[in-house]
């Protein structure tokens, strides 16, 4: 780990001082740095980088909204690609949460969550997108030498 100085005025401090309290981190160092990885992530995105990323968006939405559920599959549907899972959820008597885990390009997941959260009856939406190295290799699993299938490695930030 390298050591360096900066200069920061009284007033950031005392925001840096103020996030540190309410995340309970034990130092400056911690937050600065944390502050440092969400200030580069979003950097990379708004670079509009062509990275992996393997993401979860959770939305929740008024089941009753016309046609709203077909909407919404056949976003899915027609995203099939970078669609994985998704956990469907009852909050009470209009309105249900999805949790939907997807994998691709940064631009084409984010396209999505966009057009998702967009919807008319959509009330909430949000994306938490986590950079990722795809590694596509053969090894053994259980006795076949022949298996093939990905491995998504997280990439840091800084």
């Amino acid at each position: 780990m390298e050591r360096i100085t900066i200069s920061l005025d009284n007033e950031l401090m005392k925001e840096i001082d103020r996030l540190m309290k309410a995340r309970g981190y034990q130092n400056r160092s911690e937050a600065i740095r944390d502050l440092a990885r969400a200030g580069i992530r979003q950097a990379n995105e708004s670079a509009g980088e062509a990275q992996d990323c393997i993401a979860a968006l959770v939305y929740v939405y008024d089941h009753e909204a016309r046609e709203l559920s077909k909407r919404l599959t056949r976003s899915f549907h027609e995203h099939h690609d970078l669609s994985l899972s998704a956990m469907h959820v009852h909050l009470d008597h209009d309105s249900c949460m999805e949790v939907a885990v997807l994998r691709g390009k940064t631009a084409d997941v984010q396209h999505l969550a966009d057009h998702v959260i967009a919807e008319r009856g959509v009330r909430y939406g949000k994306l938490v997108a986590v950079p990722v190295k795809i590694e596509e290799r053969k090894h053994g699993h259980g006795g076949d030498p022949s298996h093939r299938h990905a491995h998504l490695h997280v990439r840091n930030a800084g």
